[in-house]
């Protein structure tokens, strides 16, 4: 477990983002790599090392987990110290808290396979690129969540559309909401999202709370307060 679950990890100093993209060396692992972001400090941790911990506790509860809804899934998992504020880690939890809640809502599918099918795939999704590329990686989750769960391939016909229109949809929930970016709040609005598309497209009905309260406005420097959705209203 890293010492700091916000900003950096290393020492708990906000974020720099940059362009061009620079050689770091990841303070944890080593590895050289080019990145768009460090600290103040210069401490720069590569996205394997940053989520791997949280990508083991995720599936380990996921594979345990009852509920229907993705949401109490997500929390629960989000509630955990090894889940960072922000990060890449939460591009898997999507899925994760998507593929449990729909196999418990009864959806035909063999868990485990499709969590590590799940896993593969997200933990190529870099971490920061809402900004860098104009992709939430929260929205990628949800359409990594279609492409398993109906065997999507770029060859798929009527499977290719369902998660391009997963992500599409996601992504533009969250566009309306605006930056700047929360991994807490873009997880919430791809699993609500989703949560209505796998109705309607799946014909699998999960669970879904009549609101969501975020428990970790706290924790964010850059929180909206007010202006977000999910802001508790006292």
């Amino acid at each position: 477990m890293h010492t700091y679950t916000t900003g950096c990890l290393i020492c708990g100093k906000p974020l720099t983002y940059f362009n061009p993209a620079t050689v770091f060396s990841c303070k944890i692992c080593g590895h050289k790599a080019e990145a768009n972001a460090a600290c103040e400090d210069g401490h720069y941790i590569c996205d394997q090392c940053h989520a791997q911990d949280g990508y083991t506790y995720i599936t380990n509860y996921t594979i345990e987990a009852k509920v229907k809804n993705p949401i109490l899934i997500a929390t629960d998992l989000m509630k955990n110290k090894l889940i960072n504020m922000h990060g890449p880690e939460h591009h898997y939890l999507v899925v994760a808290a998507l593929l449990s809640a729909y196999k418990n809502a009864g959806g035909k599918i063999e868990l485990t396979e499709c969590l590590q099918l799940a896993r593969q795939r997200a933990k190529n999704v870099p971490g920061g690129i809402c900004g860098l590329w104009g992709s939430c990686g929260a929205a990628i989750g949800a359409g990594i969540f279609i492409s398993v769960v109906t065997s999507a391939t770029p060859l798929s016909e009527q499977e290719w559309s369902l998660a391009n229109l997963m992500t599409s949809q996601c992504l533009a929930d969250i566009s309306r909401n605006g930056g700047p970016r929360c991994c807490k709040r873009n997880t919430y609005i791809s699993l609500l999202r989703a949560i209505m598309f796998i109705k309607e497209h799946l014909d699998i009905e999960m669970e879904a709370a009549n609101r969501v309260d975020c428990t970790f406005f706290y924790r964010n420097n850059s929180c909206r307060k007010e202006s977000c959705l999910f802001y508790p209203k006292i």
